[in-house]
């Protein structure tokens, strides 16, 4: 997808939910690669907040809400304005607003929605970026969690279990902004009867009444109507969609939620980038720079040693200076021979492996060399080895060898090996050279 904006700016007045305070929103056009940010208008200097990173996130009472913080300035209760945005998949607009509460409205984002569309959604010239979910993360506390999961799409499943028989749903929807603006959208803030009596007492909810949240007593809710029969877990997937755009951009994944809120959503937030951090390191690392002819791809590998599957432990060499040292990396997935039966029910990478794999390695630096080119390297010693950490399926082995000392028929070497940064593996290492 391209990314987008608004055409024209628009204007959302109301009252906030939980502070009661007036407050009004005009959200405007920006250009490409430009984010979500909020601009307080109502405090000296204007402070602005750009979406995209957890240090301006933050919380509220019991969980009841999000919103972003910077300094002074402050904006509560913005996930249903941030539903709005991602639903639609508007990833650039300034939102000036004059008062530390988003306008709760009619208790959705339907309203939003409406000012959106009609100020009208355009395509930019650029490229949408996506945070794309590469491993299953979970969170979980008191019998709630949430995870997401790899998925081709943007989806969002909750399972809401309230004590009340009305309140126990199931719901499931992929977000697009079709789907999101018909389904999603207009689904209202619950809560049970005696949850808003607390609520009130704590100075919350000053801006809720029965028109704008869905207060369940025993029969259904007070004074109101449901607009869908399962509107609450509707609702629930509204805020997943609005929490999430804290990230500043669109997830591709499958959330799976079982009665959790906002504050176990924007700790899965927090796992999310620590994840997109870890695959672009390992991206870095894994790609050399450009024009480096000593790199090697697996071909080149196999065409200096001898080892084939299932015993090749060396998908590339992304450094190397011929007889003295390199640096190279295995993938390790779920689909290699050893994980078998070492073990079933938990996947190790043996420790013998590593050892292996950084040997080949050294095999590698040793027979790209001189007088050893198309000779065979003999396994003859291995010593002062550590192992510090286990090596599971989804880890990339980064292996650094160097040659110690080399003579015309035997070698001496050292390697590390690491994962993420971290050294899992270590040992120094002797073989013979061979025909």
């Amino acid at each position: 997808m391209k990314q987008r904006t608004i055409s024209k700016e628009c204007v959302i007045t109301g009252v906030g939910l939980h502070l009661g305070k007036p407050a009004t929103v005009v959200i405007k056009p920006a250009v490409a690669n430009s984010g979500i940010v909020f601009v307080r208008t109502d405090l000296a200097g204007s402070p602005s907040m750009r979406l995209g990173t957890l240090d301006v996130v933050t919380g509220g009472e019991k969980g009841r809400y999000s919103a972003i913080k910077k300094g002074e300035a402050v904006v509560y209760t913005v996930e249903h304005l941030l539903a709005a945005l991602s639903g639609l998949g508007i990833d650039n607009a300034t939102i000036a607003i004059s008062g530390d509460e988003a306008p709760g409205v009619d208790g959705s984002s339907a309203v939003y929605v409406k000012a959106l569309r009609e100020a009208g959604v355009v395509d930019l010239d650029a490229e949408q970026e996506v945070l794309e979910v590469r491993e299953p993360i979970m969170v979980s506390r008191n019998g709630a969690s949430v995870m997401v999961v790899p998925a081709d799409e943007w989806k969002v499943s909750y399972s809401l279990e309230y004590p009340h028989p009305l309140l126990k749903q199931v719901a499931t929807f992929s977000i697009t902004p079709d789907i999101f603006e018909k389904d999603i959208a207009p689904a209202r803030t619950f809560c049970l009867l005696e949850e808003a009596e607390a609520v009130k007492a704590q100075g919350l909810g000053q801006g809720a009444n029965n028109a704008n949240t869905l207060v369940f007593g025993p029969k259904g809710p007070l004074d109101n109507t449901l607009r869908f029969p399962d509107e609450p877990a509707r609702h629930k997937i509204l805020d997943c969609v609005g929490d999430f755009y804290l990230l500043g951009k669109q997830v591709k994944g499958h959330v799976i939620a079982f009665k959790s809120g906002h504050t176990l959503n924007r700790e899965l937030l927090k796992k999310i980038l620590q994840q997109k951090e870890k695959y672009e390191s390992r991206r870095a690392l894994s790609t050399p720079p450009q024009g480096n002819a000593s790199a090697m791809d697996v071909r080149a590998i196999m065409n200096v040693i001898p080892h084939r599957y299932p015993f090749l432990l060396v998908d590339r060499i992304l450094e190397i200076e011929p007889g003295k040292r390199a640096v190279a990396v295995k993938n390790v997935t779920m689909n290699e021979a050893f994980f078998q039966g070492h073990f079933p029910v938990r996947p190790v990478m043996p420790g013998v492996l590593m050892i292996e794999a950084m040997a080949q390695v050294l095999g590698v630096v040793a027979l790209s060399n001189g007088d050893a080119k198309g000779k065979l390297a003999f396994f003859m010693a291995v010593d002062n080895v550590k192992f510090r950490k286990i090596v599971e399926p989804g880890d990339q082995l980064v292996m650094e060898v160097e040659i110690v000392k080399a003579r015309s028929r035997i070698a001496n070497g050292r390697g590390v090996c690491k994962v993420d940064g971290q050294v899992v593996c270590e040992a120094d290492m002797g073989f013979a050279f061979g025909e």
